[in-house]
């Protein structure tokens, strides 16, 4: 397979690619309680314009399980960006006199594939505005094949805001390289875009839409749910008419298959009861751990 030197897309890997970073991700298990200094001269910049608790944290957690050095900002509004007016390239070129590698959030769709555009180092795409969070979507892929030994055959629920949650946009399209049937369960108003479930059809997906949460837990081997996003939408009396609509407790669990496995991106709010916490198909809270792992294997691979 080619070098990777950015990660912007889902759609700029294909299944060969995507399998070779999976694998990578399993052999850093071992590397990341053991450490390691493979990476021990390399500087990574992490630019957040946007809020992060997991995706920010794993990558630093990855990178310094390598050995390597972090430096950046989490907030837009400590950054000359967010306090002085600085544009996306000009933050860019500035930063890349500092680190090896950029890893950064932005609100705006096609910001990552910008600053890729004008960085000579690497960038990886840590979330860009309702569109994309391609890391995240391999990370789901790992757990998925983690915890069910092969993402072959399965049947697969993304469930909650389909329309605004990128981890959805990135991890139907992922899911599109796999023998996979997709269920897509969103309210009504929350429905995926019609051109991204094009997308997926025209890549061979098997994909069909329902509206109840009893629809999205039944019959499938894994429901990933997600929260609505209420900042992005643009008028807030829509979010609060979905607000609570769309969530999956304990009462649901007996509809659920008894080796079906829950994930979520985190975090999430109320479309994931915490009583469903202590359940075995529950496992959300171990899918935080690999996004170390995949992260690892990204940054080694990349920088390695």
């Amino acid at each position: 397979m080619g070098e990777l030197r950015n990660l912007i897309s889902m759609k700029d890997l294909d299944r060969k690619q995507i399998d070779h970073i999976l694998d990578v991700s399993s052999k850093m298990e071992d590397v990341a309680i053991k450490r390691s200094k493979d990476l021990e001269s390399k500087i990574m910049a992490v630019l957040f314009f946007e809020p992060s608790t997991r995706t920010r944290l794993s990558f630093e957690s990855a990178m310094l399980r390598l050995g390597g050095s972090v430096l950046g900002f989490a907030e837009a509004t400590t950054s000359s960006a967010g306090g002085k007016g600085e544009t996306l390239a000009d933050t860019i070129r500035t930063v890349e006199r500092y680190a090896d590698i950029i890893v950064i959030r932005h609100p705006l769709d096609g910001s990552a594939r910008v600053a890729a555009e004008f960085s000579s180092i690497p960038v990886i795409n840590a979330g860009s505005g309702s569109e994309e969070h391609p890391t995240q979507a391999l990370l789901d892929l790992y757990s998925i094949k983690k915890f069910k030994g092969s993402i072959d055959g399965l049947s697969i629920s993304l469930c909650g805001d389909l329309k605004y949650g990128r981890t959805v946009h990135s991890l139907g399209m992922a899911l599109t390289n796999y023998n996979v049937s997709i269920k897509l369960a969103a309210p009504q108003m929350l429905r995926m875009k019609p051109a991204v479930i094009e997308d997926m059809r025209k890549a061979g997906a098997e994909v069909i839409e329902v509206d109840s949460v009893e629809e999205a837990v039944k019959d499938v081997d894994v429901i990933y749910m997600t929260r609505i996003q209420k900042e992005r939408f643009p008028d807030p009396r829509e979010y609060d008419k979905v607000v609570g609509r769309f969530s999956i407790t304990a009462d649901d669990a007996p509809l659920m298959r008894d080796d079906a496995i829950v994930l979520h991106p985190l975090p999430r709010v109320d479309e994931l009861s915490a009583d469903l916490d202590g359940l075995p198909q529950a496992r959300y809270f171990d899918q935080v751990y690999n996004g170390v792992i995949l992260r690892m294997a990204i940054l080694k691979m990349i920088l390695g």
